[in-house]
């Protein structure tokens, strides 16, 4: 308590001194949108202390250059349409994928990197680009950067440009690097790096780590490392769109979720179901119904939940967590504009003993609507979640759902209040995290969880007459079985006669044979 306190004074100090010594006369040199930040953003001016050791005095100056950077920079006016579409369709910055300890990497392929002074204004604008688009998006959450320097040479040696990005992390982003991670760089280079540790100072060498094929996974694990680093990702970058696997929260049923800690008020949700009017009344006709023979029902703690899908096809791989069991492990199947397939369902299993509270993220929130996305499910049940596509939105191979489960204390309660409060307090070390990626489905249907457009209007039928159904189809099924039962006597007993026929044509040869010799 007396250490935050003490924060508090800090950071209190940070504020009256840089408005009193800063802002006097010199409020042209900053963008004022970065000003009024400083003064409500608490973390922020915490980051440039802890930076600066908690010494006030080195952390204005930071403040003072950051500040006259980011105007010069019109960081806070960066947007993808206003830089030229061939800076990321090169495709040698990009964030993609997370190490070992949960950080955000920041890939720079250098090979994909041509020294050019003409273009050294807009390469770095780029660089102030993926870092503020970051920074908005998980506030402020440091990132590990990997230098990729395979089939790299001296061409691609632009020090200018490398001292640029190291200045982001050291003097304009404060407290957000955790390391650098340098992949087979050649020997040719080892003289450029030494200059580039004499900028990095001695607070952030120990961050650098130099790596090969053999010892890269210490740092990032082959999930998200490319086959020619050892690892297993077949993520292509390609552009459009803007890659940024970042999970965000997606559309809830009703519309876009822009809070955690907020309800859609019921204006919202009333205007939304005019939209959506028949399709929501005709599921709620359906609620406690299935809508095809094919379809057998779940248990019955399965049927307590209210969320259930009508027509979902059993899930044919599942990904065995500690707290969750999840279908299906890897992909979610969606059809292309013209297969026209934009349902899916993921169905969760709770193996504990304990209520798990889940978070349902996507890396394209604006594509999806997501029922539920923010809920709890109890000890030993099953809970089935539909993710939609939104509006006339197609899938992309690119996308990415990411599901976060953590157990809740007996006494918790499972509302939304309690949920986020819940999420907000909830150690890291303790959530279960798994991702999904999406396949898209050109021609064929695949065999896995897919909800139709038009699931919902086939006529439903209830559990009982489903139960004489299915009784009918068994018994059709062991009629057929004990035909086919018969069909295989009948020939046995047909090879049988045929192999004495057979002997006995034999036999009477053999006889005919001796009498006449």
């Amino acid at each position: 308590m007396a250490e935050r306190q003490d924060k508090a004074a800090l950071i209190s100090e940070t504020r009256r001194r840089f408005e009193a010594e800063y802002l006097a006369d010199k409020s042209e040199k900053y963008d004022s949108r970065d000003v009024e930040r400083l003064q409500q953003d608490d973390k922020w001016v915490e980051n440039y202390l802890i930076w600066r050791h908690d010494v006030v005095d080195d952390t204005l100056k930071m403040i003072d250059e950051s500040l006259q950077w980011r105007k010069e920079y019109t960081v806070n006016d960066l947007t993808e349409s206003v830089l030229p579409k061939w800076l990321f369709e090169n495709g040698s910055l990009f964030l993609h994928g997370y190490d070992k300890e949960g950080y955000k990497l920041f890939w720079f392929r250098v090979k994909h990197h041509i020294r050019d002074p003409k273009q050294q204004l807009e390469k770095k604008k780029l660089v102030a680009f993926w870092l503020e688009h970051y920074a908005k998006r998980d506030h402020g959450k440091p990132l590990t950067v990997v230098f990729d320097m395979a089939e790299t040479g001296i061409s691609h040696i632009d020090l200018d440009f490398v001292r640029f990005i190291v200045n982001c992390f050291t003097d304009y982003y404060p407290n957000f690097l955790t390391k650098i991670v340098i992949f087979e760089m050649p020997w040719i280079m080892n003289a450029a790096f030494k200059i580039v540790k004499g900028w990095l100072g001695p607070d952030a060498i120990s961050m650098l780590k130099f790596t090969n094929k053999s010892d890269v996974q210490e740092y990032i694990s082959g999930e998200y490392l490319p086959p020619h680093m050892g690892g297993t990702d077949s993520f292509k970058y390609s552009y459009p769109p803007l890659v940024d696997d970042d999970f965000q929260t997606p559309l809830c049923e009703n519309g876009p979720i822009t809070s955690e800690d907020e309800h859609e008020s019921k204006e919202e949700i009333d205007a939304d179901t005019k939209e959506t009017g028949e399709l929501n009344e005709e599921q709620n006709l359906n609620q406690k119904k299935m809508n095809s023979i094919e379809q057998i029902s779940k248990s019955e703690e399965t049927d307590k939940t209210e969320i259930k899908p009508k027509n979902a096809k059993k899930a044919l791989t599942t990904f065995k967590g500690p707290l969750l069991h999840i279908s299906p492990a890897e992909e979610l199947y969606f059809g292309s504009k013209e297969t026209g397939e934009k349902k899916c369902l993921i169905v969760l299993t709770n193996v504990t003993k304990n209520v798990v509270a889940f978070k349902v993220r996507t890396t394209a929130p604006e594509k999806y609507r997501v029922k539920p996305s923010n809920s709890s499910c109890e000890p030993g049940t099953s809970l089935d979640i539909i993710v939609s596509l939104h509006g006339g939105f197609a899938a992309s191979l690119q996308d990415r759902f990411l599901i976060m489960a953590a157990e809740m204390d007996q006494s918790s309660g499972a509302g939304v209040p309690e949920l986020t409060q819940f999420w907000k307090e909830v150690p890291r070390t303790k959530v279960m995290e798994h991702r999904l990626r999406c396949h898209v489905v050109e021609s064929s249907k695949p065999s896995s969880l897919i909800l139709k457009e038009n699931a919902f209007n086939i006529p439903a039928k209830t559990n009982e007459d489903l139960h004489i159904q299915v009784t009918r189809l068994l018994q059709i099924n062991k009629r057929l079985q004990e035909q086919i039962d018969r069909c295989l006597w009948f020939q046995q007993l047909s090879v049988v006669l045929s192999l004495l026929s057979v002997t006995v044509v034999a036999f009477c040869f053999y006889l005919v044979y001796t009498q006449r010799s």
